[in-house]
C-alpha cells in the first residue's frame, strides 16, 4: 500500500481545511449538519482502525449543528460557526466525563472548561473527545481503557502522544482541526509523527481552567491542523483567560501572522538535546530531513547556522513539576487501583519530590529562562528536530516497565520538553519522512513569539506545500 496520495488524488477532499469549511458555511455552499454528519461517519468508519475518539457526541453535535445552520441562515457570522472540531480527553465538556485516558467510571462534568466555552462562543460544534494515554505521560496513545490509537500513515505505528487521538483524527480527515495539550511535547510530537502543524503557545495563552494552571505550569493547550493558517485560526478562537488563571499573557493575532512575511531572520540550528544522562541517538533520516528544511530556510533568505542553547541542568526542574502534576491528577481518579503501575510509581515520585523540591524547581525557572534565552540575543528562532526518531510500532512502549519506558521515551523525544519548563511557544512543522513515516522540526522562540514563529512556518508551508500529502486511510 502506498503511504500517500498525490494532490490530484485528494482533489475530491476540497473543503477539508478549517478555514475552507468556515468559508463554505458562510457562503451557503454546505451546511453544518452536512459537515458534522460527514465527520461522524468518518469517525464511525475508522473506529476499529484509527480509533481516535474516546467519546463521540453524535446526537448533541447534530443538534448543535442544526442550531448553527439556523444562525447562519439568519446572517450571523462567527469565526468557527458550524465547524466540527474535537478536543482531548483531558478537557471538560458539560455532560461528558473527563477520564484523561484512564480506565474506570468517571462522573459527567457539570460545566464546560474555559477553552470549550470559548470554542462554543466562536460557534464550533465539538463532535467528541479524543484518546490520550493515561494522564498524558507518554509519547504513545495506547491503554486498556480504550485500546490502541493508530497512525493513519501506517496503522502498525503509534501517532504519538499524548495528544495522539487529536493528531490521528486530523491526519485521517475526521475533523479539520483539533485541540491537544502539551506538557512535554504532547502536541508537537504527535503533530510531527502524523505530518501536521502543531502549536504549543505561550503558557497561559489558552486557559487551562478549571485548573488555574496545569501540571505545575508545564502543560498548555494547543491546536493541531493540516495547515499553519488552520492552526492559527483555532489558536485565535481558543485563546483567552478565565479570571482565576495564574498565567495571563494576553492575546496575539495568530491568523493575521500566518499571512505576513516574517522578514529575514537569524536561525540557530541545534542538534544537541538537554543533558539527561541517557543515550539519545538521532536517527540519520530525521537529521537529513531537518537539514533539508534548514537549507530551505536558507534558500528563502534566512541566515541559518548551527548553534546550541545552554540548557544547563534544566531536567532537574522538569521532573518535580511533571510528577507533581501526575500526583494531582491521580488523586482525582475514582479507582486508583485501575491505574497503570507506571502511573502509580510516577505519582509516588511526585509526592516524594513535592514541597521544598518542587518550590526550588519552580524558583529556578527565571534563571533557566535567562540561560536559554541568551541564544535569542544572537538569533530570532531556534530550529531543532521535534523527535529523534520516527514513530515506534504499536505496543513497543506500552509493554515496558517504568524505567524502560522512561529511557525509551527520552531517547525518542529529547527535544520538546525544555520549552514546557520555560513556558515559551513552539511550532512543529512537517519535515519529511524517515523509514516511510512522518517526522517534524520545531521552530522555537522566546516569550510571546507565536506571531513570528507562525509567519515563518507559513512561509515554509508556501514553499513545501506539505498539506498536499495525505495518508491512505
Amino acid at each position: 500500500m502506498r503511504a500517500t496520495e498525490t494532490a490530484t488524488e485528494v482533489a475530491g477532499r476540497a473543503g477539508e481545511g478549517l478555514a475552507e469549511q468556515v468559508k463554505e458555511l458562510a457562503e451557503g455552499r454546505v451546511t453544518s449538519v452536512e459537515l458534522v454528519r460527514r465527520s461522524l461517519a468518518r469517525i464511525e468508519a475508522t473506529a476499529d482502525t484509527v480509533n481516535a475518539f474516546r467519546r463521540v457526541r453524535a446526537e448533541a453535535a447534530l443538534e448543535e449543528a442544526a442550531a448553527a445552520d439556523r444562525r447562519l441562515a439568519a446572517g450571523e457570522r462567527l469565526p468557527l460557526l458550524g465547524v466540527p472540531l474535537a478536543v482531548k480527553d483531558d478537557t471538560d465538556i458539560a455532560g461528558e466525563p473527563t477520564a484523561f485516558g484512564c480506565a474506570g467510571e468517571f462522573p459527567p462534568k457539570t460545566e464546560d472548561s474555559e477553552v470549550v466555552r470559548r470554542l462554543r462562543a466562536a460557534g464550533a460544534v465539538i463532535v467528541g473527545k479524543t484518546n490520550t494515554c493515561e494522564l498524558g505521560q507518554w509519547p504513545f496513545t495506547e491503554g486498556p481503557a480504550f485500546g490502541d490509537t493508530r497512525n493513519p500513515w501506517n496503522p502498525g505505528h503509534t501517532p504519538g502522544g499524548s495528544s495522539g487521538g487529536s493528531a490521528a483524527a486530523v491526519a485521517a480527515g475526521l475533523v479539520p482541526a483539533a485541540l491537544g495539550t502539551d506538557g512535554a511535547g504532547s502536541v508537537r510530537i504527535p503533530a510531527a509523527w502524523t505530518h501536521l502543524v502543531g502549536i504549543k503557545p505561550q503558557r497561559g495563552r489558552i486557559s487551562t481552567w478549571p485548573d488555574a494552571e496545569s501540571f505545575e505550569g508545564i502543560t498548555c493547550v494547543g491546536p493541531l491542523a493540516r495547515t499553519v493558517g488552520d492552526a492559527a485560526l483555532l489558536l485565535d478562537a481558543a485563546s483567552g483567560n478565565h479570571p482565576d488563571d495564574l498565567h495571563r499573557p494576553g492575546r496575539v493575532s495568530a491568523y493575521a501572522a500566518a499571512g505576513r512575511d516574517p522578514g529575514r531572520l537569524r536561525i540557530a540550528l541545534s542538534w544537541k538535546p538537554p543533558f539527561t544522562g541517557t543515550p539519545k541517538p538521532l536517527h540519520p533520516q530525521v537529521r537529513a530531513a531537518v537539514t533539508a528544511l534548514a537549507r530551505t530556510l536558507a534558500r528563502l533568505g534566512h541566515f541559518v547556522e548551527e548553534a546550541e542553547p545552554d540548557y544547563g541542568l534544566i531536567g532537574l526542574a522538569f521532573v518535580p513539576r511533571a510528577t507533581a502534576g501526575l500526583r494531582q491528577w491521580a488523586d482525582r481518579v475514582p479507582d486508583r487501583a485501575l491505574l497503570d503501575r507506571r502511573t502509580r510509581s510516577a505519582a509516588g515520585m511526585g509526592r516524594l519530590l513535592g514541597g521544598r523540591v518542587l518550590r526550588l524547581a519552580r524558583a529556578a525557572e527565571a534563571r533557566q529562562r535567562h540561560r536559554v534565552g541568551a541564544l535569542f540575543g544572537r538569533y530570532d528562532v531556534l530550529l531543532t528536530p521535534t523527535t529523534a526518531a520516527p514513530p515506534p510500532r504499536i505496543g513497543t512502549l506500552a509493554r515496558m516497565n517504568g524505567w524502560q519506558t522512561d529511557q525509551a521515551m527520552i531517547a525518542a523525544c529529547p527535544y520538546a520538553w525544555p520549552w514546557n519548563v520555560l513556558g515559551w511557544p513552539g511550532v512543529n512543522v512537517p519535515a519529511g519522512f524517515a523509514d516511510g513515516l512522518p517526522v517534524g522540526a520545531q521552530l522555537l522562540g522566546p516569550a510571546s513569539s507565536e506571531p513570528l514563529l507562525i509567519s515563518l512556518a507559513a512561509q515554509l508551508e508556501d514553499d513545501q506545500r506539505w498539506y498536499e500529502r495525505w495518508p491512505v486511510a
